[in-house]
């Protein structure tokens, strides 16, 4: 579970994106991701627990079933949904093109669409048993990569 945390959190925005503006900006950029450290960290401690006693794996499902009716349920998955693909998402799939873009020399769009078409055959095809193995490998290989561009 710490694993998936760790790579759902951490993307290609963070060595693109993140490590640019760092590098135009200065340090101050990484207080916002110290700050987001402890806040993965209360999740994984302190509310995880309480997700797997009540017998939930969403937020909305644990709203649902705290405060009863289904309107909350809905109203936090669209808005979380339309949040994450404004945010997100969007920074992951541009940040993550760029990087193909530059390794291979594809396209900007074909490089999206094999994205999303690799993340959509391994969740469709495994579910969140594949998401969570997926990230479990992702963590080495993001660690790996970030202490290899460390020492270069």
């Amino acid at each position: 579970v710490g694993a998936s945390l760790f790579a759902s959190n951490i993307g290609s925005g963070h060595f693109v994106g993140l490590a640019g503006t760092g590098a135009a900006g200065g340090i101050a950029v990484g207080g916002f991701e110290w700050s987001g450290m402890f806040i993965v960290l209360l999740l994984g401690w302190i509310f995880v627990p309480i997700y797997l006693r009540a017998g939930v794996s969403t937020m909305p499902e644990y709203l649902g079933k705290r405060f009863g009716g289904g309107r909350i349920q809905l109203y936090l998955s669209l808005l979380s949904l339309g949040l994450y693909v404004a945010t997100k998402i969007s920074v992951d799939m541009y940040s993550g093109a760029i990087f193909i873009r530059e390794a291979l020399g594809w396209d900007l769009y074909a490089s999206v669409g094999a994205l999303l078409g690799v993340t959509a055959i391994y969740t469709l095809t495994g579910g969140l048993a594949a998401l969570m193995f997926a990230d479990l490998i992702q963590t080495f290989i993001i660690v790996l990569g970030a202490s290899i561009l460390a020492g270069y």
